[in-house]
């Protein structure tokens, strides 16, 4: 697959698979491809960092999505197809869609049990609390006319989730208009 120069959100809420996904698309033939996890830049804050789920994070938040927007952009220009996974509602959209490059708009959607039960057999430093969890699940489910975007995943295999996901991409019909 060649998406040189193209920028692949690949979101959904906590447990949906955007991460192990999208490392399996970056590891697959065609051009050189970057994998930007989103979870990365808000831990580049070292001071100061506020959850990125609760209400007062937001000017936080605006700030690192404009970060990862231009991230992304300087990858893709550069001529790398670009695999960014990360909790990319339609609130942080604006920045990308002002991009100058392709973009395609991705969003996986598991059943909230099987969300919930991914998250909390992870273990370490991510998120485990059912609360935002569910939370986050419920935005992502309130899509209007980006609904057109999402991919159900319940009970699909990685693989079938990956061969989805190339589908969709190679078929152009997950591109946002700028």
């Amino acid at each position: 697959m060649d998406h040189a120069g193209e920028v692949l959100i690949l979101t959904g809420a906590p447990g949906s698979g955007k991460t192990t996904t999208a490392q399996a698309l970056a590891n697959q033939p065609g051009s050189s491809k970057v994998h930007l996890h989103s979870d990365d830049f808000w831990c580049f804050i070292k001071n100061g960092v506020i959850a990125p789920y609760l209400p007062e994070a937001r000017e936080q938040n605006r700030i690192v999505i404009d970060v990862l927007a231009k991230a992304a952009e300087g990858y893709a220009r550069g001529g790398y197809y670009v695999i960014l996974d990360g909790i990319v509602g339609p609130w942080f959209l604006a920045p990308f869609r002002a991009l100058s490059v392709p973009l395609h708009y991705v969003v996986l959607r598991p059943a909230l049990d099987d969300a919930i039960r991914r998250c909390k057999a992870r273990g370490g430093d991510t998120l485990a609390d059912p609360g935002p969890i569910a939370e986050l699940h419920q935005q992502l489910s309130l899509l209007g006319e980006l609904e057109r975007h999402v991919l159900p995943v319940e009970g699909l295999s990685r693989e079938d989730v990956l061969r989805q996901v190339i589908g969709v991409v190679e078929s152009g019909e997950f591109r946002l208009a700028p």
